[in-house]
C-alpha cells in the first residue's frame, strides 16, 4: 500500500473535504484527489461518498481512517524523534476544551505552553458539545464529568462546585417568595433550587429573568443585582472575598470534575504527555482556588 496515498486520505478525512485539506496543508487539490482515487483503486473500495459540495466517508472509509490515523501519527512521531536525536515534542497538538474553562484559563495556559515548547503547534477549540476524537482529529479533550467511555482514558485534574450567589442588595426570600434568577442556556427550567447551608437544606422558588450563554455573563449580571445564580465557586471566589457577591448556599448536587481524556488504543504521544504534565504543574492540588487565580490575575 502507498503510505503517501494513505497519509493524504487521512488528511482529507480529518478535514472533511479536499478543499479544506488543501488549504490546511498547502497541497494542491488535484494531487490530493488523484491520491485518493489511486488508493480506492488499489483497495477496490469506495472510501468517500462524493456529492456536489460535500465529501463524506463511507463505512469502509471510516473504518480505514479509525485504524490508520493513530498508526500514521505514531510513525510521524518516531521519524521526528529519530531525526531530532531524541523525544523532543514537536508537531501539532489539537485540544477541545469546554467554554468556561477555555474562557477562564486556556489563553494563559496555551501561551505559557507555547513558550515552553516552541516546536509544538497548539490548536485549541472551545465547545461544550460531545466530540468524536478520532473522527474530528483531536489529540486531547477536556470535559466536565464525562460519561464513561471504554475507548478513552484520562484523569481528573481540577475539581469545582456550584454555589448560589447574589448581590448583597438582593434580599433573601421569606417563605415561598419567588426569587428572580439568571441562568445559562435554555435548558434550566426548574421552578425550585435545592441548596445546602450551615443551617441545613432548603428550597428556593425561582423565576428566570435572564438566559445567557456564558457563565461570565451570568456572573456580571448577578453583580448588578438582577437576580441570583448558580455559579462555579472558582468563578466567584474573589467576589465573595471582596463582598461584591454573597453566598446563599451550595447546590445539593454532585461535584464538578474536569477530566483530560485521550484515546487508549495508541501510545501516548510526547506532545500529549508534556501537556498533561503542564496541567499538573498549573493545578497541583486541583482545588477551585487555583482556577480562580487564572481568572483574577
Amino acid at each position: 500500500m502507498d503510505l503517501l496515498a494513505l497519509a493524504d486520505f487521512n488528511l482529507v478525512a480529518r478535514h472533511g473535504g479536499i478543499g479544506r485539506a488543501a488549504r490546511a496543508s498547502g497541497r494542491p487539490k488535484a494531487t490530493l484527489s488523484r491520491r485518493i482515487t489511486e488508493l480506492e483503486r488499489s483497495l477496490e473500495l469506495r472510501l468517500f461518498e462524493r456529492g456536489t459540495r460535500t465529501l463524506k466517508l463511507t463505512e469502509e472509509g471510516r473504518a480505514l481512517f479509525e485504524r490508520t490515523s493513530a498508526l500514521l501519527t505514531e510513525l510521524d512521531e518516531s521519524v521526528a524523534a529519530i531525526a531530532s536525536g531524541g523525544e523532543r515534542p514537536r508537531g501539532t497538538l489539537r485540544i477541545s476544551a469546554p467554554l468556561f474553562f477555555a474562557q477562564a484559563a486556556m489563553g494563559k495556559l496555551a501561551a505559557g505552553f507555547a513558550l515552553k515548547y516552541p516546536e509544538v503547534r497548539l490548536e485549541v477549540t472551545s465547545e461544550d458539545r460531545i466530540v468524536d476524537m478520532i473522527e474530528e482529529g483531536y489529540d486531547l479533550i477536556i470535559r466536565v464529568n464525562p460519561a464513561p467511555d471504554e475507548s478513552l482514558i484520562g484523569r481528573v485534574f481540577l475539581r469545582d462546585r456550584l454555589v448560589v450567589v447574589a448581590s448583597p442588595l438582593l434580599a433573601h426570600p421569606d417563605g415561598d417568595e419567588v426569587v428572580p434568577c439568571v441562568v445559562r442556556g435554555v435548558g434550566d427550567r426548574g421552578p425550585t433550587w435545592k441548596i445546602k447551608s450551615p443551617s441545613g437544606g432548603s428550597r428556593i422558588n425561582v423565576e428566570p429573568v435572564l438566559r445567557l450563554s456564558s457563565l461570565f455573563m451570568v456572573r456580571d449580571a448577578v453583580r448588578v443585582g438582577v437576580g441570583i445564580a448558580r455559579l462555579p465557586v472558582s468563578l466567584v471566589n474573589q467576589d465573595l472575598l471582596d463582598g461584591t457577591l454573597v453566598q446563599w448556599g451550595d447546590i445539593d448536587a454532585t461535584e464538578i470534575a474536569l477530566w483530560t481524556l485521550y484515546p487508549s488504543r495508541r501510545l501516548l504521544s510526547s506532545r500529549v504527555a508534556v501537556f498533561l504534565d503542564y496541567l499538573r504543574e498549573a493545578f497541583p492540588t486541583g482545588r477551585p482556588e487555583e482556577l480562580t487565580g487564572f481568572i483574577t490575575t
